[in-house]
Parts: C-alpha cells; sequence; structure tokens
C-alpha cells in the first residue's frame, strides 16, 4: 500500500463516536472510539509507524453515515485491508458475506470459510477484526443464539443488530 500516512476521521453515530483509518482510499481500522490513536496501536506495525492526520474522507463516511441511517448496503463495497493468516482472511470475507439483519454462529462462520476448526478461531477472527461495523462481527453469535462477546461492548453489538433487523 503505496500512501505515506494515514488518514481519519470521527464521525457521531447514535451508539457513539466511530474512527475511521485510511490508507489511500482503504479502510485500515475502524472503531467505535473517538481515539484514533486506539486503533492505529492495532495496526500492522509498517501501518502503525505511519503519520496520521485528520481528514475527511467522503468516499468513506458517506457510506457509513447512510448505513446509520438505514442503508444497511452502503457499507459493502468500502475496500478494506487487514493483516492477517490466509483463514483470518478468508472468516473476515465470509462475515461480509453475512447479510444485515440476520447473524450466523461461530461454527457456521468457519464452514463458511471452509474452515475446519470452528467456534474459536471464528471467535478469534472476530477478536482481531479492526474494521467495525463494515467487517460485521457483530452478526456473529454463539450456538445457543446469545450474543457472545463484541470488542466495542454487548451494548452497542445489540444496538447493531437490531438497527439492522428493523432496517432489514
Amino acid at each position: 500500500m503505496p500512501a505515506a500516512d494515514i488518514r481519519t476521521a470521527t464521525l457521531a453515530t447514535p451508539v457513539g463516536p466511530l474512527t475511521v483509518l485510511a490508507c489511500g482510499e482503504t479502510l485500515v481500522g475502524c472503531g467505535f472510539t473517538a481515539a484514533a490513536g486506539d486503533l492505529r496501536a492495532r495496526l500492522e506495525p509498517p501501518l502503525a509507524s505511519l503519520p496520521m492526520m485528520a481528514a475527511d474522507l467522503p468516499w468513506a463516511v458517506k457510506p457509513l453515515l447512510g448505513y446509520f441511517e438505514g442503508d444497511l448496503t452502503a457499507i459493502d463495497d468500502l475496500p478494506v485491508r487487514q493483516h492477517g493468516s490466509a483463514g483470518r482472511k478468508l472468516l473476515w470475507q465470509a462475515l461480509r458475506a453475512v447479510p444485515a439483519g440476520t447473524t450466523v454462529s461461530y461454527n457456521e462462520l468457519a464452514g463458511r470459510a471452509g474452515l475446519l476448526r470452528g467456534a474459536r478461531t471464528a471467535g478469534s477472527a472476530c477478536a482481531a477484526n479492526l474494521i467495525a461495523p463494515v467487517v460485521p462481527c457483530h452478526r456473529v453469535v454463539r450456538a445457543t443464539g446469545h450474543l457472545g462477546g463484541y470488542y466495542y461492548g454487548l451494548d452497542r453489538k445489540e444496538w447493531l443488530l437490531r438497527h439492522e433487523r428493523q432496517h432489514a
């Protein structure tokens, strides 16, 4: 990725601030925090060492705001890049294919990604996801239907699922 810096934007959402990190025109981080530095610290070392600067990022902000306004597919085509193993990348790709307003279990997600190791592998990929809600790990629940975990808190996970069911 040839960009020499990371551009950041923070937008207000119904569930708190959402900060976006972009390298060129690709999302490398997105999460429910106002602290861009917290997201940057979780990036792979070559990206984490790049200088960071605030920017408008309309190509990312507009679809994200659209999602929160009820256009659940607005974020589907946002370009993303995350560092991880081949298995994690398959899981993140499978996550993006889970339709808004639905959920899958961790085991089901692993199966959709073509991986034999189930729930733990999928749970680990969700925990390492740096691009929420664009890579929608909030759509993964336990086999019992219980929410499981969410990096940004179960209240946000519940809100996102309720929002998607309402607008699906």
